[in-house]
C-alpha cells in the first residue's frame, strides 16, 4: 500500500515536472519565433530601403543622360565633365606621367611592394592592413596599372576547371568588410595554385575598408592570375561609388592622389570579367539572368564600352536624331530606358541591357521574367527561366550574389540557384551571417558560414534584436519624414470625416502608396504610430518624434523637405560637376543644375526660394557655395528614441 502511494506521488511529480518542462519549452520556442519574426521584419526594412536607394541611383544616372542632352554648358565648355561621365581610357603612356611625380619618402613605414609581385607581398599586405597601415599611393597606382594590363588580356567569361582533389572557393559580396576577408582566409587559406578563388563582385562600397580589399584581391590576382578570378558586380561602377561611400573613402585616404586613383579604378571596372564558368557546369555571375540572356553574345561584346553600367549608351554628337526625326523609332524597353537613333545604336543598347541583367537581376519564386521594380534595374527571373537558360547552354547551376541573406546563403529554384553573400553584419551588428562555398567536379557544393563577433554580439540575443530593430525603425522614420507633405495629403484624402484618424488598413494603404517600400505596414504600425483603444491611428503621430532641422529659419518647409529627400542625389550631382574636387560650386552652376534637376524630377519649388537659400548659405559672399556643407545643414532630429527603452515587439 505504502509503495503504491509512493509510486503514485512520484508519478504525479514526474507528470508535473514534465508539464512544467513543456510549458518552458513552448515559451522558449514562442519567444525565439517572436525574436526571429522581429529580426525578419527589421531585415525587410533595411533591404526595402536599400533597394529603393538603388532605384534612386538608377534614376539619377538617367538624369545625367538628360543633363548631357540639355545642359549646353556641359557640352560646349566642360569637356572634362563629359569625359568623366561617358568615359575615356587612361593610356599606358600615362603611367609614367602618374608615377614619375610621386616619391615614397624614407619616413614611410608602411608595406613596400616589390615588382614583379610574389606570394610574400600578399602576406606583407595582409599583415600591414591588420595593423591599420595605409599602402602608399605610389604602390596603389603600380598595382592598379598592372591589374588593368592583366585584365585586358582576360575574356568576358573566365573558364576554369576543378577536380575532386582541387576545389575552388566562391565568395559573394564583401562591401568593404575587411575583417570578413581576413576571416575567410584564416579559415580557408590564402589564394594559391592549389587553393583557387572566385570573388563574385561588390568588393567595394558601404564598408570602410574597400580600398584594402581591392589591394589584397588585385595583388593576389597579379600573383595568381589563373587561380584567382574576379567578377564585376553592380557596385564596381563609379556612379554607385559616389553614393555608397567608396569615392569618399579613396579621397579621404589619398588626399593628394585620390583623383588619379579613382580615374584608373573607373577604367579597371570596365575590364573586370562579367562572369566565371566552372567545369562547363556552373555559371557564376553577380546578379542573375533574364529570359533574353544570350551567353554567346555576352562572350563577344566589348565589355569595356560602359564606364558606368547605370548609364545607357547615348550618342552626344550633333547628328543624333530627335524623337520626331528618328527613322528607326523610339521605344520604351522593359526597364523604361529610351532608345533612339540608328540600328547600331539600338544593338549597342541591347548589349548594354544584357550586362545590366547579369549585374542587377534577382531570382523569385514566381514563374516568368518581369521588371525588377524594387531595384529599378535588371529583372526578376523565375524557376522556369533558370531551367530554360541553364538547359540552353548545358549548365547545371547558377551561383550568384547581390542579395543579403540572413544565413549568408540561400538555395532556390529546385536547387539550381544559390545566392551567396559574404559580408556578415551587413546592415547592423548581428543582422546576418556571411558564407562562402567550395565546389569541385562531381561533388555537391559545401557551405561555410561565419559571423564576425564584437562586444555587441556577446549581448543576449533579445538585446541584439532590439538594437537591430531600433536601427531599422529609425531609418524608416527618416524615410517617412522626408515625404511628410505627400503622406499628410494622402492621409487627409482618406480621412473623409476630418477626425485626424484612420483605420490601420487606410493608414497602411497610404504608407505604401507614398513610400512604395512593399513593407508589412499593419505589423509595423505599433512601432510607428499611436493607436487608440478602438484600433484607429492618429496619423499625425507618424511624425511626432522626428523633424528635419531648418538650416535657415525663414526657409519654407516644402523646400527643406525636398532638399532633404534628394540630398544624396544632389550631393552626387554637385560632386560630378566639381571636377577639381574643390568642394565649391558657383552660384551660376548651382542655379543651372537646380533648374535641370527640378525639371527632370518634377519638383515644384519656386526658383526664387532656392536662390534665396543658396545666397544665405554663401557665408563669405564670394559667389561660391560649399555644397557639401550646404547639404549637411539638412538633417533629421530624433526627439527621443522609444525603441531603446523597452523590449517591445512588432504586433
Amino acid at each position: 500500500m505504502g509503495c503504491g502511494t509512493s509510486c503514485s506521488e512520484k508519478d504525479k511529480q514526474s507528470e508535473t515536472a514534465l508539464k512544467a518542462a513543456l510549458i518552458i519549452q513552448n515559451w522558449y520556442r514562442g519567444r525565439r519565433a517572436q525574436l526571429k519574426t522581429r529580426q525578419r521584419y527589421a531585415l525587410t526594412i533595411f533591404q526595402s530601403i536599400e533597394y529603393a536607394d538603388e532605384q534612386s541611383q538608377l534614376q539619377l544616372s538617367n538624369f545625367f543622360s538628360f543633363m548631357l542632352e540639355n545642359y549646353t554648358r556641359v557640352l560646349e565648355e566642360d569637356s572634362e565633365l563629359v569625359t568623366h561621365l561617358l568615359g575615356s581610357n587612361i593610356q599606358d603612356k600615362d603611367r609614367q606621367d602618374y608615377l614619375g611625380l610621386i616619391d615614397v619618402p624614407d619616413s614611410y613605414c608602411g608595406p613596400r611592394l616589390q615588382f614583379p609581385l610574389t606570394f610574400t607581398d600578399i602576406d606583407l599586405l595582409i599583415e600591414a592592413f591588420k595593423q591599420q597601415q595605409i599602402l602608399h599611393a605610389y604602390y596603389v597606382l603600380e598595382v592598379l596599372f598592372e591589374t588593368k594590363k592583366l585584365l585586358q588580356q582576360k575574356p568576358n567569361f573566365t573558364h576554369t576547371k576543378t577536380s575532386p582533389s582541387k576545389e575552388i572557393t566562391i565568395c559573394g559580396d564583401l562591401h568593404g568588410k575587411l575583417d570578413d576577408l581576413f576571416l575567410i582566409f584564416s579559415k580557408n587559406g590564402l589564394p594559391s595554385v592549389s587553393n583557387p578563388y572566385v570573388f563574385n563582385g561588390d568588393f567595394v562600397d558601404r564598408g570602410k575598408n574597400s580600398m584594402e580589399i581591392l589591394m589584397i584581391l588585385f595583388v593576389s590576382f597579379l600573383v595568381y592570375p589563373n587561380d584567382l578570378h574576379l567578377n564585376r558586380g553592380n557596385h564596381e561602377d563609379f556612379m554607385m561609388n559616389k553614393r555608397y561611400g567608396f569615392t569618399k573613402e579613396v579621397l579621404n585616404k589619398y588626399k593628394l592622389h585620390g583623383k588619379k586613383i579613382l580615374q584608373i579604378l573607373e577604367d579597371i571596372y570596365t575590364w573586370l570579367p562579367i562572369g566565371t564558368i566552372i567545369d562547363n557546369e556552373i555559371l557564376v555571375v553577380h546578379g542573375g539572368i533574364s529570359d533574353s540572356t544570350d551567353l554567346n553574345l555576352l562572350h563577344r561584346i566589348e565589355r569595356n564600352k560602359w564606364k558606368s553600367v547605370l548609364m545607357p549608351p547615348i550618342p552626344i554628337d550633333g547628328d543624333r536624331a530627335t524623337e520626331k526625326e528618328n527613322k528607326v523609332g523610339t521605344t520604351i524597353t522593359a526597364r523604361g530606358i529610351r532608345t533612339n537613333g540608328s540600328l547600331s545604336e539600338q544593338l549597342t543598347k541591347h548589349e548594354w541591357e544584357q550586362v545590366v541583367d547579369i549585374l542587377w537581376s534577382d531570382p523569385r519564386g514566381k514563374r516568368g521574367c518581369y521588371p525588377n521594380t524594387s531595384r529599378g534595374g535588371g529583372c526578376y527571373f523565375g524557376p522556369d527561366v533558370t531551367s530554360r537558360i541553364l538547359n540552353k547552354y548545358q549548365l547545371k547551376m547558377l551561383i550568384r550574389s547581390h542579395e543579403c541573406k540572413p544565413e549568408g546563403y540561400e538555395i532556390c529554384h529546385d536547387g539550381k540557384v544559390i545566392t551567396l553573400f559574404s559580408a556578415s553584419n551587413y546592415y547592423e551588428e548581428g543582422s546576418n551571417r556571411g558564407a562562402y562555398i567550395r565546389v569541385s567536379s562531381g561533388t555537391p557544393p559545401r557551405f561555410f558560414q561565419y559571423q564576425m563577433t564584437r562586444a555587441t554580439c556577446l549581448r543576449p540575443h533579445y538585446q541584439r534584436v532590439n538594437a537591430l530593430e531600433s536601427s531599422a525603425i529609425r531609418m524608416l522614420k527618416e524615410r517617412m519624414i522626408s515625404q511628410k507633405t505627400d503622406l499628410i495629403r494622402v492621409f487627409q484624402l482618406q480621412d473623409c470625416s476630418k477626425s485626424g484618424k484612420l483605420s490601420v488598413g487606410q493608414w497602411a494603404f497610404s504608407m505604401e502608396n507614398v513610400l512604395g517600400l512593399n513593407l508589412p505596414w499593419r505589423s509595423l504600425s505599433s512601432r510607428l504610430v499611436t493607436i487608440d483603444k478602438d484600433g484607429n491611428i492618429d496619423y499625425m503621430s507618424s511624425f511626432q518624434d522626428i523633424h528635419i532641422q531648418k538650416p535657415v529659419k525663414e526657409a519654407q518647409y516644402t523646400l527643406i523637405e525636398t532638399v532633404y529627400r534628394y540630398r544624396s542625389d544632389l550631393q552626387i550631382i554637385f560632386n560630378v560637376i566639381d571636377s577639381d574636387h574643390s568642394g565649391l560650386i558657383s552660384m551660376e552652376e548651382f542655379r543651372s543644375m537646380w533648374k535641370l534637376f527640378t525639371s527632370y524630377y518634377s519638383v515644384c519649388i519656386d526658383d526664387s526660394q532656392i536662390d534665396e537659400l543658396a545666397e544665405r548659405m554663401d557665408l563669405n559672399k564670394d559667389g561660391s557655395i560649399d555644397f557639401n556643407e550646404f547639404l549637411k545643414a539638412f538633417y533629421v532630429v530624433h526627439k527621443f528614441d522609444k525603441l531603446n527603452k523597452s523590449d517591445t515587439k512588432f504586433a
